[in-house]
């Protein structure tokens, strides 16, 4: 089975409108809601690919309850712990002349909530395959990650972990099945610009020596490139279609990768075409990305 961790999941009100002027009302002219959260994201993708996940994590009052009605439309399972007090964060994403953002903070979790969750997740075992992506709300500790892995290790299961360098760099000594950085957080790992797709393989090597077993690296519009554990690397440039929304790509690879190596056996080369695919027919599109999109795109390359 595969399961998904979103610590702090939210609700994504998108908007788009010609100008942002501050200080003024603004109209807009398209208006979305979306269950969002890396975690949420990977297991609505999976669902649009026809594979089950079940979505953990933290949630709280009517927002939290929207993203669980959300889960099930995609045909994704969920086990949150539920919250006492407050609601699940908003937050608002501005698409007008300059993209802009604002994020919620979130509920508050308490150590006893967050020890049901360990539970929770102490529940899974050999073949299971477990995703932890995202942030870490404040009221976590800052190595929330290493405390979740360290939990369940030896016990057989996959880990599958997208964050931000510094969560990312702590939990590679719980050798991870796949992260997947891009090639900008690859470069401020170690401190470095990366130009060419050399320095990246090199890089990326690096990572696997500190524990990491394969290494997923997105490039956006210049495609991705792979380093296996049974030391192959590959890289294909991205299809091509015009990019309408950013939101969720990334984690629509992480989720096409895991659907691609589970439909083949094990296929690494096939795990890697499905995620960069899926990953750019979210791009694509207002949604995340359905197979019928993820298939059409994995023609062309």
């Amino acid at each position: 089975m595969i399961y998904t961790v979103t610590f702090n999941p939210a609700i994504d009100y998108i908007i788009r409108l010609d100008k942002l002027t501050t200080g003024a009302i603004n109209r807009v002219t398209y208006e979305q809601v979306l269950g969002g959260g890396k975690g949420v994201n990977v297991s609505i993708v999976l669902g649009n690919l026809g594979h089950k996940s079940t979505a953990t994590g933290f949630l709280a009052g009517f927002t939290g309850d929207e993203i669980v009605r959300q889960l099930r439309d995609f045909n994704a399972a969920d086990d949150f712990v539920k919250l006492d007090e407050g609601f699940s964060r908003i937050n608002v994403k501005i698409k007008a002349d300059v993209e802009t953002e604002i994020n919620g903070q979130g509920p508050k979790i308490s150590d006893a909530k967050r020890e049901e969750l360990f539970k929770k997740l102490e529940r899974l075992g050999e073949g299971d395959t477990l995703i932890l992506s995202g942030s870490i709300p404040n009221t976590l500790p800052d190595d929330m990650y290493e405390q979740t892995l360290s939990r369940i290790q030896g016990k057989g299961i996959r880990f599958v972990v997208d964050a931000e360098k510094g969560l990312l760099l702590k939990v590679l000594k719980f050798n991870p099945w796949l992260i997947k950085p891009n090639n900008h957080e690859l470069g401020d790992m170690f401190g470095v610009k990366l130009k060419t797709n050399a320095e990246i393989i090199e890089y990326a090597k690096k990572l696997q020596e500190k524990g990491a077993r394969n290494v997923l690296i997105s490039m956006a519009g210049d495609g991705a490139i792979l380093l296996t554990e049974d030391g192959k690397d590959y890289f294909s440039p991205a299809p091509k279609g015009k990019l309408v929304n950013s939101v969720g790509a990334g984690d629509s690879m992480v989720a096409g990768f895991v659907a691609g190596y589970t439909e083949s056996n094990g296929d690494y080369e096939r795990a890697f075409k499905m995620g960069l695919c899926t990953g750019s027919a979210s791009a694509f599109s207002e949604n995340l990305a359905t197979r019928p999109e993820v298939e059409a795109l994995l023609k062309t390359i």
